[in-house]
């Protein structure tokens, strides 16, 4: 061949992708590239062995070896693939409007599975050109009789093509880096960048450092292998102790045999796992092997509390291990890992489009070859094989945690508390995967016990006797009852939001054999409106939103005249005109007041602090305070002391003291009132010990 010069065909059509290679990937990104048309090019020439049309030699060894020379500046890609003669040189990367890749599945697409060709040889390789000043290629192909070829190019549009001196089939790639890229040829840096890309590829990856000196290792002489270069035989000789025997006499015994060794230059270690767990068939894996490639892969040594192992192959091809990890933080605090690769070559970290968003909580690793090695977001955002993807894999998790409520219910409780976040922010998040979770949401009673919504609702038998039709339903004048004032029949689910400030209340539902569940994080207020909103025949309060008819005595006292006067008496004396009173006689005549806030204030409460906690505003939480009602035990003495004396001077004092410890069991005092609360704790000991004087 003689030498040629000339111009790359580039055209804008080609220019196009590579413009946007350039925008939305990292410069470290060429490794990857440039690494993967190596992988291609070994699993071509596979490929043509496996068809009969090339002859492998018996000691082939399929490899990458990555060289950095930080004295020279330059940077080695050699794989020992199907090299390339003059004219694919000329094809593939003087006139950038083919790809190997494509062409070769075009040529053999009847005789192949296409499956495993990765890449695009010409677009990939151009992206060396983001870190070095001139690349050169020295490449001979596998055919019979084919002339090593040497390309040399700038980076600008003209490049120099030769005979070239390679003597053995492949490709090297020579970078020659650019001052402000040194970094990718220093050794530590370009292992960093290897293992962050190409853990995974299906072929060998070796890095070595030019020049640098010869590293040695001993083996047992019956290790060798063919390979192995022998510096030194060594022979050791048998290693004894003197040791006392059982009748108390001392001897010689060998404790280490005579060894013969071999003192040899250092193997190589490749940097990758071409065989990476998730490849397997789950029946083909073991629970330590899954921890293993867990920590490996995610540095945590917490161990995962389960895993689903994602394999299908039809109709597209998807693998993949999802872990849920072991958290002990709020929701708001969980950040997860989900590596997207395309036949074991890393893309990226979480891509929404690809992944369903509330799985980013979660550590795991997606294989689908089917999607682009460069991917474009905008363009998965309407591409209807990504969001089928997406729906597999949430399709895939619900089952996965359906199976375990069913089959191992007990393993399910114990993972609930962790990984009830990522279940709730998925109903959330998707509707789908929210209607194939409803029945099996547990829900952690206040007596411990674990209970899904159809255990938790299970019907209770209303008396025939306490029926009505709808033209039994009257007004107090006789009149047919309006539509909004039929009685509420949904179910309701009592809840506590925390343990310790709404004891009162817990005790008050134990006493009486009620239940409620405990929702204490922070996405659980609007994790319940969601479930309300989908189905409406229950409804969530809090077990201090309002006294159940089960906590009241079957006292037929009417108490309208002591609620009228009680009412009057607090109203003045906490200058409170908002606040709703009401008297019943209570089961628990211990118990002296309990506050109460309707569910729908209390809510838009949380809410308006949760806007105002993100500094996005909105109205003052304090306005919904006139959803409070005071409820006051009949059957409580200071109650009926209050009732008796309400002129006493000493009233006022016990009234504002019975409101603060019925607010103390619902929500802590603010600091001035807490203040004026423990003055006065502390003014009603004292008047007591000057009574008692």
């Amino acid at each position: 061949m003689s030498n040629k010069h000339g111009n790359l065909s580039i055209d804008s059509d080609n220019l196009f992708p590579i413009i946007k290679k350039w925008l939305y990937s990292d410069h470290d990104i060429f490794y990857r590239e440039l690494i993967s048309n190596g992988c291609d090019a070994i699993t071509k020439l596979a490929k043509l062995d496996m068809m009969g049309e090339y002859t492998l030699p018996s000691d082939y060894k399929a490899k990458i070896q990555v060289i950095v020379d930080p004295e020279e500046k330059t940077l080695k890609f050699i794989d020992n693939g199907l090299g390339m003669t003059a004219d694919e040189v000329e094809e593939y990367i003087n006139q950038i409007a083919f790809s190997g890749a494509t062409d070769f599945i075009e040529k053999y697409k009847d005789k192949a599975n296409d499956d495993q060709i990765i890449g695009h040889f010409g677009l990939g390789f151009y992206s060396a050109f983001m870190v070095a000043d001139v690349v050169t290629i020295d490449t001979l192909s596998y055919k019979e009789g084919a002339t090593p070829v040497h390309w040399s190019c700038d980076g600008g549009t003209e490049f120099d093509m030769t005979d070239g001196t390679k003597n053995t089939v492949g490709t090297e790639i020579t970078l020659f880096l650019n001052e402000d890229c040194l970094e990718f040829a220093n050794e530590y840096r370009a292992r960093e960048v290897i293992e962050k890309y190409c853990s995974f590829m299906p072929t060998e990856i070796y890095l070595s450092k030019a020049n640098a000196p010869e590293e040695y290792e001993t083996i047992d002489k019956e290790d060798k292998l063919d390979t192995d270069t022998v510096i030194e035989e060594i022979h050791e000789e048998a290693k004894t102790e003197e040791k006392e025997n059982e009748n108390g006499e001392k001897e010689t015994v060998e404790v280490s045999p005579a060894k013969d060794k071999l003192k040899i230059v250092k193997r190589p270690v490749p940097l990758n796992d071409t065989k990476p767990l998730w490849a397997k068939t789950p029946s083909e894996c073991t629970d330590d092997e899954y921890k293993a490639f867990y920590r490996k892969v995610f540095m945590d040594y917490k161990e995962p509390l389960f895993w689903i192992h994602l394999n299908m192959d039809y109709p597209f091809n998807l693998k993949g291990i999802l872990y849920f990890p072991k958290i002990n933080t709020e929701y708001d605090s969980i950040e997860g890992t989900i590596k997207l690769y395309n036949n074991q070559v890393f893309i990226a970290d979480n891509i929404k489009e690809v992944i369903p968003e509330f799985l980013m909580l979660l550590k795991g690793v997606i294989d689908c070859p089917d999607l682009p090695l460069n991917v474009s977001r905008s363009a998965l955002q309407n591409d209807g094989f990504v969001k089928k993807i997406s729906e597999y894999i949430t399709k895939k998790v619900a089952d996965k945690l359906i199976g375990l409520c069913k089959t191992e219910k007990e393993s399910y409780e114990k993972y609930w508390d962790d990984i009830s976040p990522f279940i709730k922010y998925g109903c959330l998040k998707d509707e789908k995967f929210c209607d194939k979770m409803n029945d099996y949401i547990l829900f952690k009673d206040i007596n411990g016990k674990y209970q899904t919504l159809p255990e938790l609702l299970k019907p209770v038998e209303e008396p025939e006797d306490a029926k009505e039709t709808e033209s039994d339903v009257v007004n107090a004048d006789g009149s047919d009852a309006a539509p909004e004032e039929k009685k509420d029949d949904r179910a309701i689910v009592y809840y506590v939001t925390d343990c310790n400030q709404q004891g009162q209340y817990i005790n008050l539902f134990k006493e009486q054999g009620m239940n409620a569940v405990i929702l204490d994080h922070n996405i659980d207020t609007s994790f319940i409106t969601q479930l309300e909103q989908r189905n409406d025949h229950y409804k969530f309060m809090r077990i201090d939103a309002d006294l159940t008819e089960s906590l009241k005595s079957d006292s037929e006292t009417d108490y309208t005249e002591a609620a009228s006067t009680l009412s009057d008496l607090f109203k003045k004396t906490l200058n409170n005109d908002k606040l709703t009173v009401k008297v019943e006689a209570l089961k628990n005549d211990g118990i002296a007041s309990v506050i109460t806030l309707s569910e729908e204030g209390r809510r838009m409460q949380d809410m308006m602090r949760m806007y105002a906690a993100n500094g996005m505003g909105g109205m003052d939480p304090n306005m919904f305070a006139a959803d409070q009602t005071l409820t006051l035990n009949a059957n409580n003495e200071l109650v009926k002391y209050i009732l008796e004396h309400k002129d006493s001077e000493h009233v006022p004092m016990f009234c504002e003291q019975l409101y603060d410890l019925a607010m103390l069991s619902n929500q802590p005092l603010s600091v001035d009132a807490m203040s004026k609360f423990v003055k006065r704790s502390n003014d009603i000991m004292l008047l007591l010990t000057k009574e008692n004087a």
